[in-house]
């Protein structure tokens, strides 16, 4: 049993690996059309904004304020540009203190 797991772990590291060294192998040898590109991007786009909003509200909990007003909080400091760092930490802080208010 162990053995398997461990031969089941070193497969996806080896296959995780294969992927990432693919992606800008493959970039220099493929062109795209540019329809294609504009299609992916904007899919991408799509995707990371349909992750965000599923983890706004985790599921089976009661939706307070405090977390959308975190990523409220997030969303303004990555359009203003702040530094990664500072946009988690207030998020989190946000959140943080709304919950410790009663805002839940």
């Amino acid at each position: 049993m162990t053995t398997t797991l461990i031969a089941a772990a070193l497969a996806l590291a080896v296959g995780t690996y294969a992927l990432r060294f693919a992606g800008p192998v493959l970039r220099r040898r493929l062109t795209l059309p540019p329809r294609l590109t504009q299609l992916l991007e904007a899919g991408s786009v799509v995707l990371l904004a349909a992750l965000a909003v599923t983890e706004l509200v985790p599921a089976g909990h009661r939706a307070g304020f405090a977390l959308p007003a975190g990523v409220l909080v997030a969303v303004v400091l990555a359009w203003r540009r702040a530094p990664l760092i500072l946009v988690a930490a207030a998020a989190a802080i946000t959140t943080a203190l709304l919950r410790l208010l009663g805002v839940a």
